[in-house]
């Protein structure tokens, strides 16, 4: 099927404009879209179109390219919900995460959000990229920018939420985590390090 019979142009234009609006409205409509094809059991064509927002939106050189992409992957993930969502994590994940070292702090904070609205679908179903996950809030949580700050430390609240919620959380794949950043001399990657003892001891 081609692309923009998946993606209409005016969706795909709207997730790279300059204006937020234009981008969420865009992301709305994706969500829509997504959800259609849930219902008609045509997840062949949902696994396309998480390829075109990250392959076409968050590989983009453009930022608002990539910010509309981190929406339009969050706006599939709700629309998947939690049924049907287990599935496509592995192609949801990584491209979001792989945003949050982007040299731009509002594709870094789109980034956050785009994680918290995905894993708050997903629940413990997300545990299997914890790893990656910690590490990236360990250098989001010390970011420069105050409003990256703000989200990673949004994201990290709902993480652990979901960690002390699930009988399945394995500490013994967390303990070299904690040692790999607890000598940090960063005070804010120190409190984060130490509020996660403190949630699980």
């Amino acid at each position: 099927m081609a692309t923009t019979e998946l993606l209409p142009l005016p969706v795909t234009k709207g997730l790279g404009d300059r204006l937020s609006e234009k981008r969420k409205n865009a992301a709305l409509e994706i969500e829509r879209l997504v959800r259609d094809k849930v219902e008609k059991n045509e997840f062949g064509d949902i696994k396309v179109i998480i390829v075109i927002l990250q392959k076409d939106f968050t590989l983009s050189a453009n930022p608002n390219n990539r910010k509309g992409g981190l929406m339009g992957l969050a706006a599939t993930a709700i629309a998947l919900g939690k049924a049907c969502i287990g599935m496509h994590l592995p192609e949801l994940i990584p491209p979001i995460l792989a945003c949050f070292q982007d040299q731009d702090p509002r594709v870094r904070y789109a980034a956050c959000e785009s994680l918290y609205n995905t894993i708050k679908i997903s629940r413990s179903s997300t545990l299997m990229f914890f790893n990656p996950t910690f590490d990236g809030l360990s250098r989001l949580i010390a970011d420069n920018d105050a409003n990256v700050r703000y989200g990673a430390e949004m994201l990290d609240k709902l993480v652990k939420d979901i960690v002390t919620e699930s009988p399945h959380f394995d500490l013994d794949l967390f303990i070299p985590l904690i040692r790999t950043h607890i000598y940090s001399l960063n005070h804010y990657v120190r409190q984060f390090v130490v509020s996660w003892v403190s949630v699980l001891i």
